[in-house]
């Protein structure tokens, strides 16, 4: 319950005192309290939804009034935000949300960085309260300027998670995200690279890496997942890669072993037989030597341990993604030096994941299987990506289901045909 009290006045004044000389009622008494004449005379005082007692002083009575009955109101509804809790900045708010919110160690190296690049330096120091979606909008016009339509949305949704975390905890009354507007988001089609492009990439690779790409294009596998591979992660006899951690590198940081990205994401790949030999190949002149390194596959016991990594770098440490762009970039380079028809431009190690895919699905398999192969969570993720390299079927729809329904499945007897089939069929016999 919400109740206005006076602070310049005793509520129950001793009898005899002296009453107060500057302010008379009709009513009672009025005996000055030690905080006569200070501060807002007015004081609503009420408990909120988690049972804190809140004080909230104002100049007049009426105004007091009104905020005790709206405060009611809203703590009867269920409706309560806290006033105090809104002039909490969204870079405060957001470091606890960050704190307490369940990701992926991979995802919250992401959202660190949203949060550290794009949102703090233009709304970090604004009040949660004070942030309209006017703001919001701004926030996005600015934002389009230098991310891509794809990664503004990503950046945008961490902030929408951020504000609908406030609201649940009462902390806002409204999202201001609700409405705004976004760049329509146009996905590229894949530009896959040719057998000629991965041949040349492979050969201008040093030499302490060419199995490395050869291995990447043979089995779709993540960056991550490729320098996480530990020489018991392959099986030679049987022509397999098992995929059970990753290698993440934080831009901040250490790196360490991880989990796979997703549930789906281990997997057991099979490999071809060229691929089985180039890594015996590499691992014969490149023995493991084991790398000191911590492994956080269960999050529950993080720990040291030497890991038989296959891929670590030419000193013999976990590759980081920083040094591994430049080693690419000298890679691009060499490899564009004896093509005719250069990588395409911006073509990273991911493209070679793409250009495994492609191979499967030239080769017939389907979507589920792809998909398994990939390690992706969803079959619907396998199509978003490569619907367009499917073969179309347009030609062969008709066939199928002359196929499927026989060559007579739809023969009319000849006592049922009218005039009009009968002339239908004299067309079609001439």
């Amino acid at each position: 319950m919400a109740e206005v009290y006076d602070r310049w006045h005793l509520s129950r004044p001793q009898s005899g005192a002296e009453p107060c000389a500057e302010h008379a009622s009709k009513t009672r008494v009025l005996v000055p309290s030690s905080d006569h004449g200070q501060g807002k005379r007015w004081q609503v005082r009420y408990r909120d939804a988690k049972g804190q007692q809140r004080k909230e002083n104002f100049e007049r009575r009426a105004d007091a009034d009104r905020r005790a009955a709206a405060v009611e109101t809203d703590l009867n509804r269920g409706e309560f935000v806290d006033r105090a809790a809104g002039k909490e900045t969204l870079r405060s708010y957001a470091e606890k949300w960050r704190a307490t919110a369940v990701h992926r160690e991979t995802t919250s190296d992401g959202v660190e960085r949203s949060l550290r690049l794009h949102i703090y330096p233009i709304l970090g120091d604004r009040p949660l309260a004070a942030i309209r979606r006017s703001d919001i909008q701004s926030w996005v016009k600015d934002r389009q300027q230098v991310l891509k339509p794809s990664t503004l949305r990503t950046t945008y949704s961490r902030l929408v998670t951020i504000f609908r975390t406030a609201l649940h905890d009462g902390v806002i009354r409204t999202n201001p995200c609700d409405g705004v507007k976004l760049p329509p988001a146009r996905k590229p089609e894949i530009v896959l690279l040719s057998s000629a492009a991965v041949h040349a990439l492979t050969a201008a690779a040093p030499e302490h890496y060419r199995a490395l790409i050869l291995l990447a294009a043979a089995s779709g596998l993540r960056q991550g997942e490729l320098f996480g591979l530990e020489q018991g992660h392959i099986d030679f006899l049987r022509r397999t890669v098992k995929v059970n951690q990753q290698l993440v590198g934080p831009d901040r940081g250490v790196p360490y072993i991880g989990k796979p990205k997703t549930h789906e994401s281990y997997r057991t790949v099979p490999l071809a037989r060229v691929a089985v030999d180039a890594v015996a190949a590499h691992l014969a002149a490149f023995p493991a030597q084991g790398v000191v390194i911590e492994d956080r596959t269960d999050p529950r016991k993080p720990h040291m341990r030497t890991a038989m990594l296959i891929f670590p770098s030419e000193r013999n440490e976990p590759v980081r993604r920083s040094n591994w762009s430049r080693v690419w970039g000298h890679i691009l380079d060499r490899a564009n030096e004896a093509l005719e028809e250069p990588v395409p431009v911006g073509s990273t190690m991911h493209d070679l994941r793409h250009f495994y895919a492609s191979a499967l699905i030239k080769g017939g398999e389907s979507v589920k299987t792809v998909q398994k192969r990939l390690g992706h969570s969803k079959p619907s993720i396998t199509l978003d990506i490569y619907t367009h390299l499917w073969p179309d079927g347009e030609d062969t729809t008709a066939a199928a289901v002359e196929a499927t329904l026989g060559p007579s499945a739809l023969v009319v007897p000849s006592s049922k045909i009218n005039p009009v089939n009968q002339q239908v069929r004299d067309a079609s016999q001439q």
